[in-house]
């Protein structure tokens, strides 16, 4: 990785104390803020914890010497210095006084996203998550980079605070070949992304800090029109955007919904539940609460599904090692609550389902080549994710269908369809087979697949 961080360049706009411990410091290169306080000491904090740097106290002198040699404090009490990524944002008091400084480094850290840089690739629409600081602005500059100058894509950034491009009017070369649009005001960063759209031809749209419904309705709306958008919200993980009401709708938002009784049976729950409103104006979203090591859920809507039926949904690990290399690996609760049970020896009278699995894709790939059978489920009382996961794990993609007519299986709970005699009679004239199953539980669900042949 290259970094870029002009970092003599906010600590000569530092008072002379401050500015000759900085120079001088073996660790300045991890330094991620300073905080100046009226009446308190002077403190540097760095990847590694934070630090006293003198003993003299912040005067009004002191505040006084640094804000002068920056630029303006905007509506939202932040500045920054020309040419560079750095943020100052202060602190006032009632008689709006600035009374307190956070200085914060600003980095273009080249290679940073070689993590995903096959997700930039595939073109969808990626949602970035993650606690503040934690590196989600630096990601999104790096990406506006590769896209722009590697990808040669038409890349517009909605740059709200300056700190994507940095504060001066000529932005940062840190986003490459990346246009920036600055907002003049806060509140007024929807109607920016809008025009963005309207008057720009982007393809890709980058925004920086996703806070409100206003924002969320945008983002849907370029979603709607083929651009690609690479945003960030504020939450750790996809479960704080659902508990979220102004934005929920980024991921397709959520509604009660009331089933009918059979409804109900069918799907094995009760009759009020919580179901996504839409579609999700994200395809992708990638939750950095460590460094070198991010959670990718490949499929928004389908994680979105599963919260709310509370699930915990399929997830991708990536990790940074030592020597370079990333690791990928998979994490399914729903198999690896398989494996226990089978460990605890409750799936103890099962064939190994290795062998078991072989045998019925086998099996499946032959009756639809020679007898030209098509397996079509319908399912009664029983989770859909569930079957959806059970198949995905013995190795075919199954069909569903809500008409009994259009089914070649039928899938059902048994002590739910023992109750619908007329239901059964259905099904028997109609030729169509059903398996029943006792529990709706994932390891029952495979055993009864494995028997289809």
């Amino acid at each position: 990785m290259i970094i870029n961080d002009d970092l003599d360049k906010l600590i000569e706009n530092l008072p002379f104390f401050i500015r000759e411990v900085l120079y001088q410091h073996s660790n300045k290169s991890k330094l991620i803020e300073i905080v100046m306080d009226l009446g308190q000491r002077p403190e540097a904090r760095f990847i590694t914890g934070p630090e006293y740097l003198s003993q003299k106290l912040i005067s009004w002198q002191d505040l006084d010497y640094t804000t002068k040699r920056i630029g303006k404090f905007s509506n939202d009490n932040r500045a920054g210095i020309e040419r560079t990524l750095h943020r100052i944002s202060c602190i006032r008091n009632r008689q709006y006084i600035i009374n307190g400084l956070t200085c914060r480094v600003g980095r273009a850290i080249f290679g940073t996203i070689g993590l995903i840089r096959d997700l930039l690739e595939s073109g969808q629409s990626i949602l970035i998550l993650g606690k503040p600081g934690v590196g989600k602005t630096t990601m999104i500059r790096e990406i506006a980079r590769v896209l722009s100058d590697e990808m040669e894509k038409r890349v517009i950034i909605i740059d709200t605070a300056n700190e994507i491009a940095g504060d001066s009017d000529i932005p940062h070369s840190g986003i490459g070949r990346a246009r920036r649009m600055q907002v003049s005001k806060t509140e007024l960063q929807h109607q920016v992304m809008i025009e963005a759209v309207e008057n720009h031809m982007p393809e890709v749209i980058i925004i920086d800090e996703i806070g409100t419904e206003l924002e969320s309705l945008a983002a849907r709306t370029i979603a709607e029109r083929g651009v690609q958008l690479v945003g960030t919200a504020h939450g750790n993980c996809l479960e704080n955007l659902l508990k979220n009401p102004p934005l929920s709708d980024l991921i397709g938002g959520i509604q009660y919904v009331t089933l009918s009784d059979d409804e109900a049976k069918r799907r094995g729950t009760q009759k009020s539940i919580l179901e996504r409103k839409a579609y999700s104006a994200f395809q992708l979203a990638i939750e950095i609460n460590n460094q070198n090591s991010w959670i990718i859920h490949e499929n928004v809507e389908n994680s979105v599904d599963f919260l709310l039926q509370n699930q915990q949904p399929i997830i991708q690990i990536r990790q940074l090692k030592p020597n370079g290399k990333t690791l990928i690996k998979y994490k399914n609760p729903l198999m690896d609550s398989f494996l226990l049970a089978k460990n605890q020896n409750t799936l103890s009278n099962w064939t190994k389902p290795t062998i078991r699995d072989q045998k019925f894709s086998t099996n499946l790939n032959k009756s639809i080549s020679n007898k030209g059978k098509k397996f079509i489920f319908y399912s009664y009382s029983l989770s859909t994710n569930l079957i959806q996961q059970a198949s995905k794990h013995i190795g075919f993609e199954p069909i569903f269908t809500k008409e009994i007519d259009q089914a070649t299986i039928i899938l059902a709970l048994k002590k739910h369809i023992k109750q619908n005699i007329k239901f059964t009679k259905l099904a028997k004239q109609k030729n169509i087979p059903i398996y029943k199953i006792s529990t709706n539980t994932f390891q029952r669900i495979i055993k009864t697949l494995t028997n289809i042949s």
